[in-house]
């Protein structure tokens, strides 16, 4: 059956991505980011009929996308979650997982759902809409030094603390309930010529503490070493350098904290050997049609 192309947003080092994952016939594959469906379609169609394919997305808006494929089963739920739904689905190893942990084009470009600063709407940027808090209820409703702490970690703005001061002087009067509120508040806080990146870093920071994506990541990367068969593949693209970091060392030294544990022989103790030992990037290409692919990194790495 022919795969529709898909037209949610345009998937990122899509080659490259899927020539990592080494795909071999009957081979068990997770896609732990469905999104538009870009990877999982390419998987299936280099795929031959005996391989199976698992594809993650707590975003009901995912669905629509949906693949129609013997081989495919879709999975709603947040991929911290992979360990679990690999076993109710009775799976206990799998051959490669491929993760692109950017936020899709779809979520910036739809003003609903509150990510970007380009639109006004509610402040919302849950990936799930049916659960957890909505940004207007973190900037609302926590403590000056936790918002401090969460620009400063999460979007590492020096003036993080100018600016969680702001917002709770500013929600003493008012709830702060729309972008538009929001925006209100920080924008003087910075420059004209840096406003767009420091904006971005603004709502990238407030993103990751709604969907816990820091912990999120932590809890998948060790149910992925968990899960892959010997040789088999983790195939991650990052955007920015925490989750980058998360990534790298987790690759390198078998946890997310870098720690490297030696043998008596002081070799490293890890579960994963490294493909690339340079990290993956976009080539000029793929940037000029796809701008998005400009901040991705692509990193690779085998079960021992």
């Amino acid at each position: 059956m022919p795969i529709e192309e898909q037209i949610y947003h345009v998937p990122v080092l899509l080659n490259e991505s899927i020539e990592g994952m080494n795909l071999q016939p009957n081979g068990i594959y997770v896609d732990v980011t469905f999104g538009g469906g870009g990877h999982s379609k390419e998987i299936l169609r280099q795929g031959d009929d005996t391989i199976r394919l698992l594809s993650f997305d707590q975003d009901e808006d995912a669905e629509k996308n949906i693949v129609n494929d013997a081989r495919f089963t879709f999975v709603r739920s947040n991929f911290r979650y992979l360990h679990n739904f690999l076993r109710y689905h009775g799976i206990e190893q799998v051959d490669s997982i491929l993760a692109d942990l950017g936020v899709s084009s779809h979520h910036f470009d739809d003003s609903e759902r509150g990510f970007s600063f380009r639109f006004d709407g509610n402040l919302d940027m849950r990936m799930n809409k049916r659960a957890g808090m909505t940004a207007a209820e973190v900037v609302n409703t926590y403590a000056e030094e936790r918002l401090a702490d969460i620009f400063y970690l999460y979007g590492e703005l020096k003036n993080s603390r100018k600016l969680a001061a702001a917002i709770v002087k500013a929600r003493n009067n008012r709830q702060i309930i729309t972008i538009g509120d929001f925006l209100e508040i920080v924008k003087p806080m910075f420059g004209r010529e840096r406003e767009k990146k420091e904006l971005a870093k603004v709502f990238q920071a407030l993103r990751i503490e709604v969907n816990q994506e820091m912990e999120a990541l932590k809890e998948m990367l060790y149910a992925a070493a968990e899960a892959l068969k010997p040789g088999g593949r983790l195939v991650v693209i990052t955007y920015h350098s925490l989750e980058d970091r998360m990534v790298k060392n987790m690759m390198k030294t078998g946890n997310i904290e870098g720690k490297a544990e030696q043998d008596f022989f002081g070799n490293v103790q890890t579960p994963f050997r490294l493909v690339n030992n340079k990290v993956i990037v976009a080539s000029d290409e793929e940037v000029n049609r796809n701008p998005r692919s400009r901040s991705a990194k692509l990193r690779i790495a085998e079960k021992k």
